[in-house]
């Protein structure tokens, strides 16, 4: 069962376990140079440590810098729905294709729609 601390992004992911947003409230520098590195190669771009700042998906103030550009991030605010479990759409291509890739995604949702 998860922790009442964990926040989750508007696909499902838990920001709470991100590399990213771990780095970002632990400042920790080490931490950002490893997740920019993972990413760099996971994603086959160059992402530097200092792009590793991240609040969560739905803080305005900093967030990882593909979030400016998520589709499912950006119809999520539109709607006003804290994530897409609560989208009467739910669930759509969008996030049946990002699903192929993030499982742990959907099944957050699920558990978030109950």
């Amino acid at each position: 069962m998860r922790e009442s601390k964990d926040i989750f992004a508007c696909c499902g992911l838990n920001c709470s376990e991100c590399g990213a947003y771990i780095a970002t409230q632990k400042n920790d520098d080490s931490k950002r140079m490893e997740v920019a590195k993972q990413w760099s190669e996971m994603y086959k771009t160059d992402i530097k440590p200092e792009d590793i700042n991240c609040n969560g998906c739905r803080s305005e103030e900093q967030k990882f810098s593909y979030c400016n550009i998520c589709e499912i991030r950006k119809c999520c605010t539109e709607k006003e729905l804290e994530n897409c479990a609560g989208c009467v759409m739910y669930t759509c291509d969008k996030l049946e294709d990002f699903f192929k890739t993030a499982p742990d995604a959907r099944t957050a949702l699920d558990k978030l729609l109950k």
